[in-house]
């Protein structure tokens, strides 16, 4: 008989990173689909109306058209970390979290958010990794932020 494959068990608790996080009760093996980012779908705009005035949310790009996942489940607290043991896959119009590495359990699930096209000028990392980069933007966005930055010091001495 064959053996039914079981979601890991997951545990929402306070996370060193950022007020709380998803920690893993199992292990599980690099490679595994761990949980789906889910939630209503709507437009970049009616997000940025919708949460306009609040400092958090929990949205997600996702697809060609400018949507985002405006996510409220346990995928919600995965935290942002520079040596991630998670990352994201689009697969047909869902976004999945994938181990890209064995995790213990006890261990908390975190994947790069590589942000980017953000109003705000900063996405400080408290992520804490050896190799933390600081920001949570991509570093694509990095570079574009550093561009509009010399464009607008470059008009303002004119």
């Amino acid at each position: 008989m064959a053996r039914r494959s079981t979601s890991p068990r997951l545990l929402i608790r306070s996370s060193t990173i950022h007020a709380a996080g998803c920690y893993t009760l199992d292990p599980i093996r690099r490679g595994r689909r761990i949980i789906e980012y889910d939630g209503a779908r709507i437009s970049k705009e009616v997000a940025d109306d919708l949460y306009a005035d609040r400092p958090v949310t929990y949205l997600f790009s996702c697809g060609t058209k400018g949507e985002v996942i405006d996510g409220f489940g346990t995928a919600m607290f995965l935290n942002h970390s520079c040596d991630p043991n998670c990352e994201t896959d689009e697969d047909r119009g869902g976004i999945f979290i994938r181990a890209i590495r064995n995790i213990a359990a006890g261990e908390e699930l975190v994947y790069e958010y590589n942000l980017f096209d953000s109003d705000e000028d900063d996405a400080d990392c408290y992520c804490g990794a050896p190799q933390c980069r600081g920001t949570m933007f991509s570093e694509e966005e990095v570079k574009r932020q550093k561009r509009r930055a010399a464009r607008k010091k470059s008009r303002s001495r004119k």
